[in-house]
C-alpha cells in the first residue's frame, strides 16, 4: 500500500519505513494483521471502506475474516473530531484487520477500490 500513490500513509510497525519498526523487531516476534492506511480526503477513505468486497465493513466479531474499519463513524465516533485527530485517528484513515483470507485477494481487493475512487 506505500507505493500506492493514493494512499499518503501507512501504519504498521513490520513497515521498515514505520517509526517504531526497530523497537517492533526487538519486540515481537510478527507484526500482527492490524494495518491503518490513511488518503487524502475523507471522501476517499469513506468508499474504499464501502467499495472493498473482500473486506467486511464491521468492528471486530471475533471472527477470521478480513475486516476494514472508518474509525471516525464506527469504533471513535463518540469522540470529537478533534479528540480524534489528538490520539492520531484522522478523519481519513482506514482500519484493516487481516483475516485468513490470501493476502493476494486482499491486496487486489483493496487496489481495486482504491482505483475505482473519482473525485
Amino acid at each position: 500500500m506505500e507505493a500506492n500513490p493514493k494512499v499518503t500513509k501507512v501504519h504498521y510497525p513490520g513497515l521498515p519505513s514505520h517509526p517504531d519498526h526497530e523497537t517492533a523487531k526487538k519486540q515481537m516476534s510478527g507484526f500482527g494483521g492490524m494495518v491503518s492506511i490513511e488518503f487524502a480526503t475523507v471522501e476517499e477513505a469513506r468508499w474504499v471502506a464501502e467499495n472493498a468486497k473482500v473486506f467486511l465493513l464491521a468492528e471486530s466479531l471475533g471472527g477470521v475474516e478480513s475486516l476494514i474499519a472508518y474509525p471516525p463513524l464506527m469504533s471513535h465516533a463518540t469522540m470529537t473530531e478533534e479528540q480524534r485527530v489528538a490520539r492520531g485517528i484522522p478523519p481519513t484513515m482506514l482500519r484493516l484487520s487481516v483475516g485468513i483470507e490470501d493476502v493476494r485477494d486482499l491486496i487486489e481487493d483493496l487496489e481495486k477500490a482504491i482505483g475505482s475512487y473519482k473525485k
